[in-house]
């Protein structure tokens, strides 16, 4: 992973305002690459106190050289220094636990990711709450209510269990048919419809449903984030 300084550290270490920081920057970077640019060097930071995500910037060497190459001569040594210690950990991660200013980063960085992954956990346990409770129910679903409870199109759905090796359809049939694998798999099961026909005949088709099992499974496929992408 390369190197980078977050525009954080750089006011942590030149004792410049966050947000003058960031102002800087935003500037640096649309001149260089335009505004098209932002989002390539653009992150957040968790605070620890409050659990809010603020927006930062993370530069490179290169782009954060430049950016200092206005400030006073003081300020610029303080960060090429920063530099110098980011190069040494990188050849030897144990450096910074003799550095209290390199250590604090270090711990904070760790806590800002234990509180990011607490939330993301968070979030997630409804959803798979969710999902176990599909898999525990009993029945099937014909795949236009299946697409309903995944929020897709019922033609996505058809679409996408046909090249991916859930269907297929017979040559002269109109009705798909679910793959034996499937079946055995629990996640598909086949319903056969038969009523009268006019002449007195009986007509048959076949139905492919999803089982609970095979919804939970369709749900990984289709998460809610792709779905709305």
């Amino acid at each position: 992973m390369p190197l980078t300084m977050s525009s954080l550290e750089i006011a942590e270490r030149t004792g410049k305002r966050h947000d003058h920081v960031m102002r800087d920057v935003r500037n640096m970077l649309v001149e260089l690459y335009g505004e098209g640019g932002l989002p390539n060097f653009g992150d957040t930071h968790r605070n620890p106190q409050n659990g809010q995500d603020y927006p930062i910037f993370r530069l490179p060497q290169r782009e954060c050289l430049i950016l200092v190459s206005g400030y006073s001569v003081e300020l610029r040594a303080r960060i090429v220094d920063r530099w110098q210690e980011l190069e040494a950990e990188a050849r030897d991660p144990l450096r910074a636990l003799a550095d209290p200013a390199a250590l604090r980063s270090l711990l904070l960085q760790n806590v800002e990711k234990v509180i990011a992954l607490e939330a993301e956990n968070a979030e997630l346990k409804p959803a798979a709450a969710a999902l176990d409770r599909i898999a525990e129910a009993h029945g099937t679903f014909c795949r236009s209510t299946a697409a309903k409870m995944l929020g897709i199109p019922p033609q996505t759905l058809c679409r996408w269990m046909r090249t991916n090796g859930w269907t297929f359809r017979r040559p002269g049939d109109k009705d798909d048919l679910a793959y034996q694998s499937k079946i055995q798999a629990g996640l598909l099961e086949h319903k056969v419809n038969t009523g009268p026909r006019p002449d007195g005949t009986e007509w048959t088709s076949t139905q492919v449903r999803v089982t609970p099992k095979g919804l939970t499974v369709l749900a990984k496929a289709f998460p809610p984030a792709a779905v709305a992408a």
